[in-house]
């Protein structure tokens, strides 16, 4: 049997061997959240990561095999990597065949120069930069990365950290750049099998490209010491005991019982179960 390119065997592990595990809960996620319609064009972000470079060849396959036409852009904003770093990008595209648009940025200059949140002003940065080129290479979409760990860890921390229920939407319109969309293809599938899918193909991407923790390993998620990271050991720990409990949270988040609830907020205003409440 002629032996395959690593591409292709790549390829073939998500429709073979992840099949259930990556490939089924990306399909979910675009049919459920209705991610892409016929026509759309989209900028796939790449970062250089596990969950960015696995999203760009799941949506190459899907715009490979898709019943509706759709077109997609591979990009890649350079907002400072060293050089190691940006020529681990180019090489994993190569080697995966992914054809990828970088474009340059001076976004890790300005926010480590700033001592007020950098990390904020950094993510900020980088969503509007990815926004305004995408835009200007024609696209109404773009991709992100994130994945269903993501959602429900951003959804702890805010319960716990900000004294709010709020999650991550598998799709966003934009406030800043009108006709735009941020879609999210891998809302459901798990951290543990990007790992497995990385870890069997032997494959080497960034950890973490940020200054600040560049030099962090793989085993903690490159997050570093941050709430992040605790919410991540807390749901391990309560695996433990509950191994559906990463489960259970992604489905309350589709489940919420407004009804229940003392206090909301919607479109910006807060609201009190007492507004439908009928004293005797």
């Amino acid at each position: 049997m002629k032996e395959l390119e690593k591409y292709a065997e790549v390829e073939r592990s998500i429709s073979k061997t992840f099949r259930g595990r990556l490939w089924g809960p990306f399909i979910s996620s675009i049919k459920r959240y209705k991610l892409i319609k016929e026509n759309d064009r989209i900028a796939v972000c790449i970062s250089g990561g596990k969950d960015s470079m696995l999203m760009a060849k799941l949506m190459q396959m899907l715009h490979r095999y898709s019943e509706f036409p759709f077109e997609v852009v591979f990009l890649v904003m350079n907002p400072g990597y060293n050089d190691i770093n940006l020529k681990k990008i180019k090489d994993n595209a190569e080697l995966l065949r992914i054809p990828i648009h970088i474009f340059e940025t001076d976004i890790f200059d300005i926010a480590n120069s700033t001592d007020t949140s950098p990390c904020y002003l950094c993510a900020r940065m980088r969503r509007g930069s990815l926004y305004s080129k995408a835009k200007e290479l024609g696209c109404n979409k773009i991709a992100l990365g994130h994945h269903l760990n993501d959602v429900i860890e951003t959804t702890v921390m805010a319960m716990f950290y900000s004294s709010q229920l709020q999650c991550m939407l598998p799709r966003l319109k934009s406030t800043n750049f009108e006709g735009m969309e941020l879609i999210r293809p891998m809302y459901s599938i798990r951290e543990e099998d990007i790992l497995a899918w990385r870890d069997y193909n032997k494959l080497d991407f960034i950890r973490c490209a940020c200054r600040f923790t560049e030099n962090l390993g793989e085993d903690d998620g490159g997050t570093g010491d941050s709430k992040r990271q605790e919410i991540k050991m807390l749901i391990k720990d309560l695996r433990k005991d509950n191994p559906e409990i990463e489960k259970s949270i992604f489905n309350s988040i589709h489940a919420v019982c407004i009804e229940t609830f003392p206090g909301y907020k919607a479109e910006g205003k807060d609201h009190s179960f007492l507004e439908n409440f009928e004293d005797d």
